[in-house]
């Protein structure tokens, strides 16, 4: 029980963080973003490094064109 009366004072500070913005950020924008950060690092699980994943986030969130070609053929 003392767990769970705790808890409110554990967050107080991210409570307070939305009365200070007084609405202004909508959760639904952020849980959007948030979805969109989720999938594109699905997608990107096989990349073997962090450069490439953040690679893919750019595309992603920037809407960057893609390559005409990602390999150069001789």
């Amino acid at each position: 029980m003392k767990k769970v009366a705790l808890t409110p004072r554990r967050h107080e500070p991210l409570i307070l963080n939305w009365f200070r913005a007084r609405g202004e950020i909508s959760a639904g924008s952020v849980e959007g973003l948030n979805n969109k950060l989720e999938l594109t690092f699905r997608k990107s699980y096989g990349f073997r490094t962090f450069d490439a994943a953040e690679t893919a986030l750019y595309h992603a969130m920037g809407k960057l064109p893609e390559p005409l070609e990602t390999h150069r053929f001789c």
